[in-house]
């Protein structure tokens, strides 16, 4: 039975309202239930759950960008592309935080450039935070945990023996609203009551965000909270109940605290947070005592505050409790793309058309711009190694991804276009065109150039974007839509490429052997002379300069590869090499393709067909009828001009 929107909402309300018990049945769940009594860490830990473990030594790409380790891909986190190492360490965080090891008492620290992610991962954390319920005093406005009730030293023991609680988890202080209930319970403890409440966001229940206000207003009571005027009438002003628990670390108690921006508050304001995780509590604003802490604090921000923050002499308690955890931009164009297309699902242009190869040459310049210039080899070589791509036949000067990563340091990633940026391009290049929301690459190369002058960047910095735009994206895309055309026009393309392929490696094995050809049709015969010029015919338009070596290269491939095709020749696409020539063979005149593929008026009926023809095969890869004749045009004036 389909539920319907109403009670399946009234069932998930219900499903968060509040348990109540008596401070013994909480105890005795206490003993089957050991999330009851769980650290912040450790419940955020089983809200991430168990990682799967991916042996890349069976994935190629993968292989040579772990060096064939097993890693680990958290479900929690799957949508994060590209972002393992900074993953496991967060994770790793939890983990030695959940062992009651250092980690515990330092604040969690996201440093990375703007768009890069940090916000993306500290919502992410705020959600897991939701996922597992805390037990705490009814009425507490800082949701403390029973425990804070007992003594280590008194009841540890009896607590542990009775109810399986370890005596480490007995760490916190009762806070002064507590304290103050104990006394008018005359010291009976059984007058508690327990609730089970479920983190929440939207209620600032264990997970709480601040910010820094500017310098001249910024005050502590932004974290541990302050007076409420209102209740001054009631009640003395030191008197707990005249309180407002209203600071982050009121509300963070038991969860999550997110410091936004942290560095840009004073220290003063930061001193707070050093008690609270150090010792487990902090004072507030009036002289009752101390309020406890039991939470993980995560800051964010980037590079420029974080090294202000550090040249400063006076910040030096505060700098060995942090732990930092740096999220660079992705450095991956498939994990790039990924993000894109993330981005585009849960937009209004989840369907609208997308040619082929859009979004990968923005992944492509926004990759180029993170990455550190490499050392006598190519740039765009080590953009394709660091996604997984293996150049030994492309580029011999081409270095190991290893290599490239060890000259570039460890700050790589740190700067460079971010994510938001490349965004603003996309929604500008869907809506490009006034008549249809689509995008394609000849739009995409205009905006990106007109973008990077609007930004106003350092002289050179611009100067080298546009240079990666002109030579890394202008041209192989003119050379991709070349073979879409080429390959779009040619009906019988694959055949026709198989026959050039076939005749070639016979020829060639003749040749080699030294035997002549007879041709079983005309019984014409063809002499090594002979042979040699029909060999020429397809390898010189792709200029190869040394034909002895090729012939002899590309008769052993095709012998081997027989072998393991019942005795058949391969497909002529199979051998990267001589595909590239063939290709060339074919299309050694865009002039034949003219009449077919270009917009102006048809001479003939058999003409318009195979232009018709012609547009039906780009659509058909993935291109809209209008695309289709903006990219011809643009092809058939950048061919001219170059």
């Amino acid at each position: 039975m389909h539920m319907d929107i109403f009670s399946h909402y009234t069932t998930r309300f219900e499903a968060r309202k509040e348990e109540e018990y008596s401070i013994q049945e909480y105890l005795e769940i206490c003993k089957k239930d050991s999330t009851a009594y769980a650290t912040a860490a450790e419940r955020m830990l089983s809200a991430i759950g168990e990682p799967e473990l991916i042996d890349t030594h069976h994935d190629p790409r993968l292989s040579r960008l772990f060096s064939n380790k097993i890693i680990k891909i958290y479900p929690a986190f799957r949508e994060f592309y590209g972002m393992e190492d900074t993953i496991e360490q967060i994770v790793s965080f939890f983990k030695h935080a959940a062992q009651g090891l250092e980690e515990r008492k330092q604040i969690l620290y996201l440093l990375g450039p703007p768009g890069g992610g940090k916000s993306s991962l500290a919502e992410k954390l705020k959600a897991l935070m939701e996922d597992v319920p805390i037990y705490c005093l009814k009425g507490s406005p800082v949701h403390e945990s029973p425990l804070g009730l007992f003594s280590p030293e008194e009841d540890g023991k009896i607590l542990e023996e009775d109810f399986g609680i370890p005596v480490r988890y007995l760490n916190t202080i009762p806070s002064p609203w507590a304290t103050k209930r104990l006394n008018e319970f005359n010291g009976d403890i059984t007058k508690f009551r327990v609730v089970k409440v479920r983190p929440s966001v939207l209620q600032q229940i264990a997970i709480a965000k601040t910010e820094p206000g500017d310098e001249n207003n910024q005050d502590i009571s932004s974290l541990v909270g302050k007076v409420d005027i209102r209740k001054l009438e009631e009640y003395p002003q030191d008197d707990p109940d005249a309180y407002s628990y209203s600071g982050g670390l009121c509300l963070a108690n038991r969860g999550l605290l997110e410091f936004v921006e942290m560095f840009k508050a004073p220290i003063k304001v930061l001193h707070p947070l050093l008690t609270a995780t150090q010792e487990g509590n902090y004072k507030g604003t009036e002289g009752f005592g101390a309020i406890p802490f039991d939470g993980i604090v995560l800051a964010h921000s980037n590079e420029a505050e974080w090294q202000s923050f550090k040249g400063n002499r006076n910040n030096e308690a505060f700098l060995d409790r942090i732990y930092i955890v740096k999220v660079p931009y992705c450095l991956r164009v498939t994990d790039e793309v990924k993000i894109y297309e993330k981005l585009v699902k849960n937009s209004s242009l989840a369907n609208a058309p997308r040619a082929p190869n859009v979004l990968k040459m923005l992944a492509q310049f926004a990759v180029l711009t993170r990455l550190k210039e490499p050392e006598n080899s190519n740039i765009f070589s080590k953009v394709r190694v660091y996604d997984g791509e293996n150049l030994k036949d492309i580029d011999p000067k081409a270095k190991s991804y290893q290599e490239y990563r060890d000259y570039a340091g460890v700050d790589e990633g740190m700067t460079g276009m971010s994510t938001r940026f490349a965004f603003k391009v996309l929604s500008k290049v869907f809506n490009f065109d006034n008549t249809e929301v689509a995008a394609n690459p000849v739009h995409m190369l205009y905006v990106l150039e007109q973008q990077i002058e609007r930004e106003q960047y350092p002289g050179e910095v611009e100067k080298r974007y546009l240079s990666y735009i002109k030579e890394y994206l202008t041209a192989p895309f003119v050379e991709f839509i070349g073979k879409e055309i080429q390959t779009a026009y040619l009906e019988s393309y694959s055949e026709y490429g198989q026959n050039i392929f076939d005749r070639y490696v016979n020829f060639a094995d003749l040749w080699i052997q030294d035997q002549e050809y007879r041709d079983p049709n005309t019984g014409e015969i063809l002499d090594r002379n002979a042979l040699n010029d029909e060999l020429e015919k397809v390898e010189k338009p792709a200029g190869i300069t040394n034909p002895k070596d090729f012939r002899n290269e590309i008769v052993n491939f095709v012998l081997r590869a027989r072998a393991n095709n019942a005795g058949k020749n391969p497909l002529w696409t199979s051998y990267e090499k001589l595909r590239a020539v063939i290709e060339k063979r074919m299309f050694s005149t865009t002039e034949d393709l003219l009449p077919v593929i270009s917009f102006n008026a048809k001479s003939s009926k058999e003409d318009q067909e195979k232009h018709a023809n012609f547009v039906n095969r780009m659509v058909e890869k993935g291109y809209t009828p209008k695309q289709v004749r903006l990219l011809v045009e643009w092809y058939l004036r950048v061919r001219k001009s170059s």
